[in-house]
């Protein structure tokens, strides 16, 4: 659920995950055993004014990516994987291309459009 109005561009970033347990799960950080809200907190303003305050969209789609990428070396190989691996590495890249153009114009780093 979202946690918080939209900021500056438009964009939440504060949501809450809750709805599960994890005292069953395996790889569950110790202390975090039970049926709680878990926080995800995105970047909030530009890195160069507001500092690293929050994960981005990226880091955020490189984990799904990984955990795609160690399915297909898998018996869980499949082709919708596959496919769901080629448009997140897509979505990677148009986002590589607008930071790159930002940089280019000099307002990568700001609230400029």
């Amino acid at each position: 659920e979202v946690l918080d109005e939209p900021g500056v561009g438009g964009a939440c970033h504060h949501y809450g995950l809750s709805g599960f347990s994890t005292r069953e799960n395996p790889s569950a950080t110790p202390g975090y055993d039970d049926e709680t809200m878990y926080h995800l907190i995105f970047q909030n303003g530009p890195i160069a004014e507001a500092g690293v305050n929050g994960i981005t969209n990226e880091s955020l789609l490189a984990i799904v990516l990984d955990r795609l990428n160690g399915f297909q070396q898998s018996e869980y190989k499949c082709r919708e994987n596959a496919l769901a691996i080629t448009k997140i590495e897509e979505a990677m890249h148009w986002m590589l291309h607008r930071t790159r153009s930002r940089e280019s114009r000099g307002v990568e780093g700001t609230h400029e459009i």
